[in-house]
């Protein structure tokens, strides 16, 4: 098990997680949101391929429509 940080919050993924996972964990849609991975911005065409590691941080920012 890898032990994270999403949002500010502890988690913990199992081995070989990646950030698309995590967001299908969290029932997220990876188009409306943008993850921040160690505060590096990953882009959407790379969020299946960048795999988790112990101690990462990552923030997600939803987009909020509106007018």
């Amino acid at each position: 098990m890898l032990r994270i940080e999403v949002n500010g919050k502890d988690r913990e993924v199992s081995d070989g997680h990646t950030v698309a996972g995590l967001l299908e964990d969290l029932e997220l849609d990876g188009r409306l949101v943008v993850v921040e991975l160690n505060r590096q911005i990953i882009r959407r065409t790379e969020i299946a391929e960048v795999a988790l590691r112990d101690g990462d941080r990552i923030e997600i920012v939803h987009f909020v429509g509106g007018g």
